[in-house]
């Protein structure tokens, strides 16, 4: 082989080389700088780890001195509604939440503010180009509730009393939240340009995904949040924080507010108790993360997500998440006479 070319395998070699490092280095960098996704197998929960809904409550938290009194009137009110026959509720198919997930080019529609006041206009605004499925379909039952929730940017919108008129879709209250993964899961100003306090699909202004039981939660056996809860007799002119208004109608002093926070005794041993599988899911939750009051019902109801947007009912039929029981044979035996009233913040 010549000089000439013994010095042109050389540089082959040493091109070679090098192009090598640098793949290996931009690797080893792009490694290092990509984030690491960690399996897990806790199902999805909107807003921060910190809000009222995410935060765990199982510790050192106060409870409030009318906890007793408070926690006996409820336990009153569902020992009367179980020899009723009415028992504790969980809403599905009806009163509930229908989620609808949309990709990042869904088309954009405006939804009406059909009502007018001080607030109108910045809800109108945050409801001018919202990414509605043309076969959204609200809630069975006088609320009409509608929740349109897009991972890709992050946004939420919720609407109360929604309906489908000839001029395009309408709601007469509720509300929009942007960087919902990190929100404290109650609406203030930061949520949305223009957002109150007062907006929100439910009676006391907190969004109404907030506590709900998803699919995802049933489908992976676990509720990693809190629970949304509705009562009969809510307490008139008071909230408790971070609810920001009312619908109560209760003067008893026992009464709870809306916004007022519950928990199960911590020191509780549920595995004692041999729960059914789906009330041991709601005991755990309640112990862990609490119970939200949120809203006014009938009678003592939870929330699961609507499944209207699925096309079918998964709650129902012995291979159903309901395991063929009603709601108020799973709800009976959760430790009612167990739960604690958290510290209240009254306003």
């Amino acid at each position: 082989m010549s000089r000439a070319h013994r010095m042109s395998a050389v540089r082959t070699r040493l091109s070679v080389f090098s192009t090598t490092i640098l793949v290996v280095t931009a690797l080893a960098l792009a490694t290092a700088s990509a984030p690491i996704a960690q399996a897990s197998s806790s199902p999805f929960r909107f807003f921060g780890a910190g809000s009222i809904w995410n935060k765990v409550v199982s510790g050192a938290v106060p409870l409030d001195p009318a906890s007793t009194e408070i926690v006996g009137a409820l336990n009153r009110q569902i020992a009367e509604s179980m020899a009723a026959g009415r028992g504790v509720n969980i809403n599905t198919t009806s009163w509930s939440v229908p989620i609808y997930t949309v990709p990042a080019r869904q088309p954009l529609v405006k939804v009406a503010l059909n009502r007018t006041n001080a607030l109108t206009s910045p809800l109108q605004a945050a409801w001018t180009a919202v990414p509605l499925p043309a076969n959204a379909s609200p809630a069975k039952g006088g609320d009409g509730q509608l929740v349109v929730w897009q991972p890709s940017t992050d946004r939420m919108w919720e609407f109360w009393a929604f309906a489908r008129t000839a001029t395009g879709p309408t709601a007469r209250w509720g509300g929009a939240m942007a960087n919902v993964s990190q929100s404290s899961g109650a609406y203030s100003p930061t949520a949305w340009l223009g957002a109150s306090e007062l907006w929100g699909a439910s009676a006391c202004s907190l969004p109404i995904v907030g506590g709900l039981i998803t699919l995802e939660d049933l489908a992976t056996g676990q509720i990693n949040h809190a629970l949304a809860m509705a009562v009969p007799s809510p307490r008139t002119g008071v909230s408790a924080w971070p609810a920001q208004r009312t619908d109560g109608t209760s003067t008893e002093p026992t009464s709870l507010p809306e916004g007022a926070h519950l928990r199960l005794d911590p020191t509780l041993n549920l595995a004692s108790l041999h729960l059914p599988r789906l009330t041991l899911m709601l005991a755990e939750a309640a112990q862990r993360y609490g119970i939200v009051v949120r809203d006014k019902s009938s009678n003592v109801t939870f929330y699961a997500q609507d499944p209207t947007p699925t096309g079918s009912n998964p709650y129902i039929g012995a291979s159903g998440y309901f395991e063929g029981k009603g709601a108020q044979q799973i709800t009976a035996s959760f430790p009612w006479s167990r739960l604690q009233l958290l510290k209240m913040e009254l306003h």
